[in-house]
């Protein structure tokens, strides 16, 4: 799905996608590139962490569930970007991140 080498910094995501035609991922979205993160050191007293792609092909941004995990795709990596919103119940603060320097490998 990925290789090995996805670096979040400086406000970008770089790094290397495969294109995928199989699997249950495809049954679910479509074929395409798909992007797996771990999301860690969240603070507990936020009240939602939502993230998701920017636009968005159709689920928006989603709250983080309790396995911290998310599988995105990507249609247009110079369109798109990724998206992370932040609640404290009071404010909400939300962070962009570029993903124009991502490699797409295979697919048509």
């Amino acid at each position: 799905m990925q290789g090995n080498d996805i670096v979040i910094s400086g406000g970008k995501i770089t790094g290397t996608l495969k294109y995928l035609s199989s699997g249950q991922l495809v049954t679910d979205w479509g074929a395409g590139y798909f992007m797996a993160l771990k999301f860690s050191n969240i603070d507990k007293r936020l009240k939602t962490v939502k993230v998701g792609l920017t636009p968005s092909e159709g689920s928006g941004l989603v709250a983080l569930d309790e396995d911290l995990n998310g599988v995105f795709k990507i249609t247009d990596k110079d369109e798109q970007r990724f998206t992370v919103q932040i609640t404290d119940g009071r404010d909400t603060q939300t962070t962009y991140y570029d993903l124009s320097d991502l490699t797409l490998t295979g697919g048509l």
